[in-house]
């Protein structure tokens, strides 16, 4: 899905983003013995579909208000989860869990952005952590279980871009168009696209498919299985941190975009035709986490050409 939205407001936010996402990757360190999250597949299924994005988590200083904005905008159901004195939320879309959402209160002084933290499928959240950090990747919060959900670890990417592993206890979500509400698309936005599709290729076990365009920057595909799993696409100027991107698939991009400014957030990237034919828009919630819209027809695929 490149797009040419990341060379106007990404620049301003992506290092706050970062800061927070590393923020994020010492939550699991001191709730892990008590935590426990919701099964991402129920009932159990023996599907993995390693290097899929099956899970997305926020880190936001106010939970209530971030609640009020996701389940006005995508119709999510929130279950609350409390233990060693942080609160955490699990997001439902029709009593499935696509996301959480953990309350993190920004001090005085601190220079933290809200931001998502994108999950990628392995069947050995061990193993993808030793070979990353064997590729130059470095380790946020090193391998850990959670009852009911897997075994996950926080890494950075040699170019400094947050993500995490995850090996799902009870098999990966199967492969299908997402539903309206639901997460449809990644995209690493990163100084070099050719390193890093490398360095993810070499992790996760990606076909590669380059998908440049006409801007002269380089744009490239990651996929698996046969599915497009994400883009990777190449920022241009100085300062600019490497960093994931969420989108979630809505029916009606007016409509999506109307709901975002009545909700309190705001519109960072007005929406606009892809290269692949999808309607993006880029906003941010209410306290200034970012993430895409995509309006994408059932006529349209991310199955990957081959």
């Amino acid at each position: 899905m490149a797009s040419d939205f990341r060379s106007r407001v990404l620049p301003r936010i992506a290092l706050r983003m970062c800061v927070a996402l590393a923020s994020m990757a010492s939550i699991p360190a001191v709730r892990a013995a008590h935590f426990e999250l919701p099964p991402l597949a129920q009932p159990p299924t023996s599907e993995h579909h390693v290097g899929k994005v099956i899970w997305a988590d926020l880190v936001t200083p106010d939970l209530d208000g971030a609640k009020r904005f996701y389940g006005g905008l995508f119709g999510w159901q929130f279950r609350d989860v409390e233990s060693a004195g942080k609160d955490y939320s699990v997001a439902f879309l029709e009593e499935r869990p696509v996301a959480g959402l953990v309350q993190r209160t920004v001090r005085n002084g601190e220079q933290r952005q809200p931001a998502w933290l994108t999950f990628i499928a392995v069947k050995d959240a061990d193993a993808a952590e030793r070979i990353a950090i064997a590729h130059g990747a470095k380790a946020l919060s090193p391998a850990r279980t959670y009852p009911h959900r897997g075994r996950q670890a926080v890494l950075a990417d040699p170019q400094g871009a947050v993500f995490a592993v995850l090996a799902s206890a009870s098999g990966d979500p199967p492969d299908y168009l997402a539903a309206p509400g639901d997460w449809i698309w990644s995209s690493l936005q990163t100084a070099d696209a050719g390193t890093d599709a490398a360095f993810y290729q070499t992790v996760f076990n990606y076909e590669v498919f380059d998908a440049s365009s006409d801007d002269g920057r380089e744009h490239v595909v990651l996929s698996s299985d046969d599915f497009a799993r994400a883009s990777i696409n190449t920022l241009s100027g100085d300062h600019r941190h490497p960093h994931w991107l969420n989108f979630v698939r809505v029916a009606d991009m007016n409509q999506a975009i109307a709901k975002v400014t009545s909700l309190g957030g705001r519109i960072l990237v007005e929406p606009h035709i892809d290269n692949q034919g999808g309607n993006l828009a880029l906003v941010a919630d209410p306290a200034g986490a970012v993430f895409g819209l995509l309006e994408w027809s059932d006529t349209q695929s991310t199955q990957a050409s081959k």
